[in-house]
């Protein structure tokens, strides 16, 4: 990564509940620079990154320093933002992991609304969990 990175700018998708999840899993996270989640659909993305061309395609990593990462490279620099993970993103980005993990997230991405639906599932809070209506199996 280079010098200088002391913000990234997350922009997901805020109608996948899989980019939901993630949103909340890393920021309960200890980070090493600060995060920002930005909606990729909302006002404030397309005002300040709407040059972007991934913007409401795939998961977009925007530094303070001016660098932009998306698909693949944005899953490493946001793991690369996270004290905890940040040794996994020089591993994936290794000659052995690289392909793997490019792939990986490649697929992640493609098929991120119905990973969405599959985990996703009603309040539990009565002991009975049921799966959501509108899913792709059903």
């Amino acid at each position: 990564m280079p010098d200088g990175i002391t913000k990234v700018t997350l922009l997901y998708d805020p109608e996948c509940s899989l980019c939901l999840r993630c949103r909340h899993w890393m920021a309960a996270q200890q980070s090493l620079v600060e995060l920002e989640f930005l909606p990729a659909n909302s006002h404030e993305a397309k005002t300040r990154f709407g040059q972007v061309p991934w913007l409401d395609e795939d998961i977009v990593v925007v530094a303070n320093t001016g660098e932009v990462w998306a698909g693949s490279a944005a899953f490493i620099v946001a793991l690369w933002a996270l004290r905890d993970w940040r040794h996994w993103s020089y591993r994936l980005t290794g000659s052995v992991f690289s392909p793997l993990a490019e792939r990986f997230f490649l697929q992640v991405s493609k098929n991120r609304h119905w990973l969405g639906a599959l985990l996703a599932h009603d309040d539990c809070g009565d002991g009975h969990c049921q799966l959501p209506h509108k899913t792709p199996y059903r």
